[in-house]
């Protein structure tokens, strides 16, 4: 006999038809009255829209986008070549003695500006005096030699041509004078030898420019043979700055250079904010270094201010070209993606169409638009991550300055229209 299932529903029957069939009518009549009044607007305002005059939503028009836009101009572009440099001394001489003696006097001081032959340490000059009048003394003597050995000379001639003594007498008197005029002659040297020992006593600049610190004290006996010097002399103007360019910018270079017109080279300090000195183009190296790919040149600097000093670190712009007459827009403007830079021009219309360019070198916050962009044309360079093909925008400043709010921004602010004075009305009262 088999159980009767509880789980089983109940037999539907007429009678409960007439209960279900009213619960189903009020239900839809309730949808469709919330469905009505949900899109149905509820005050004036709702009808109104967005302000700006445009319809949200799918099928309406968006509000226009502020922006910042500039006028592309039109004018001379100095191209530059940047580079890294370190300032070289033209000449960079160590003062060492030329004789042996004690020191006497130091002359100069440490960072003194010298010029050629102004004097900077005395030796002791006594044993170069004494060596001196002994050479002059012997001098004396052999003129005196040559000068009786010159008068029997004479003799002997006169005595020859009277047949009064031998001939071989004559010669040998001849070469007598001979070897005193060579001796006078060795005598002379040797006092002009002394001379120029007495005049190394006295240490001069051999170039001009700033001293250094000194190497070694006054007292000490100092030896020509020694390595270390008095003090180092560095020459200040002119100077000049050896630095590097990419291997790439080579030929540019060489064209440039060919021209034989002097190419401005600016000098800048570590930061590259201050510039130092102005000069010229000097040399180019004759060969690329393979382990930089960089090719160096030598800039020369007359350096009046004294602003560079030897081995400072230095930033170098080198006056490469001018470009006449081209299209020029702040960096700012210039928009890049995967197809390359490009930039979005205002038209008439206040919509924007985004436009393809090439571009060429730059120059602080310029750059020069090669192609597809021409002078007096609008292009914006603020707000262009909220921008597309035909966006509306709403100018807010032009070439720096403000403009003018247009009538769209000027329209009343919502809680002065539609919902909103319902909403403060609902308040008041």
């Amino acid at each position: 006999m088999s159980q009767k299932n509880h789980h089983e529903l109940p037999p539907f029957t007429g009678k409960s038809k007439s209960y279900l069939l009213p619960g189903l009518l009020i239900a839809l009549a309730i949808g469709a009255g919330g469905y009505y009044f949900s899109k149905a607007p509820s005050t004036p305002g709702d009808q109104a829209g967005p302000p700006g005059g445009g319809r949200g939503g799918p099928g309406g028009f968006d509000a226009p986008t502020a922006v910042a836009v500039e006028t592309a101009s039109q004018g001379d572009f100095p191209v530059y070549l940047n580079g890294l440099g370190t300032v070289t001394a033209l000449r960079n001489v160590t003062v060492r003695p030329r004789v042996d003696g004690e020191l006497i006097k130091v002359a100069f001081t440490e960072g003194q500006l010298v010029k050629e032959g102004d004097l900077l340490a005395e030796i002791d000059p006594r044993p170069f005096q004494i060596q001196l009048q002994q050479a002059e003394g012997q001098l004396l003597r052999d003129e005196a030699l040559l000068k009786n050995a010159e008068v029997d000379h004479a003799r002997y001639l006169t005595l020859l041509e009277q047949d009064s003594i031998a001939a071989q007498q004559t010669v040998t008197q001849e070469a007598q004078v001979k070897q005193y005029r060579g001796i006078v002659e060795m005598d002379k040297a040797q006092v002009n030898n002394a001379k120029l020992q007495l005049t190394y006593a006295r240490v001069t600049a051999p170039i001009p420019g700033r001293v250094g610190l000194r190497l070694i004290d006054q007292g000490n006996i100092v030896r020509a043979s020694d390595t270390t010097g008095l003090v180092v002399i560095t020459q200040m103007q002119p100077i000049t700055v050896v630095f590097t360019l990419p291997e790439d910018k080579v030929q540019a270079i060489i064209q440039r250079w060919r021209t034989n017109e002097p190419v401005a080279v600016s000098a800048y300090d570590r930061a590259g904010k201050v510039k130092l000195a102005e000069g010229k183009l000097l040399a180019i190296d004759n060969q690329i270094d393979s382990t930089t790919g960089t090719l160096k040149l030598k800039a020369q600097f007359d350096n009046n201010e004294r602003t560079l000093f030897a081995n400072q670190f230095v930033n170098i712009k080198m006056h490469l070209d001018t470009l006449r007459g081209v299209t020029l827009v702040s960096t700012a403007a210039i928009q890049n993606d995967s197809q390359g830079p490009f930039v979005y021009v205002v038209k008439e219309d206040k919509s924007v169409q985004l436009r393809r360019v090439t571009l060429g070198p730059t120059e602080a916050d310029k750059v020069v638009v090669l192609s597809n962009l021409t002078a007096n044309e609008i292009v914006v360079n603020e707000g262009t991550d909220r921008l597309k093909e035909g966006s509306k925008v709403d100018v807010a400043q032009k070439d720096g300055q403000a403009v003018a709010a247009s009538p769209a921004s000027q329209q009343p602010k919502p809680e002065d229209q539609g919902e909103g004075k319902f909403r403060k009305r609902d308040r008041r009262s």
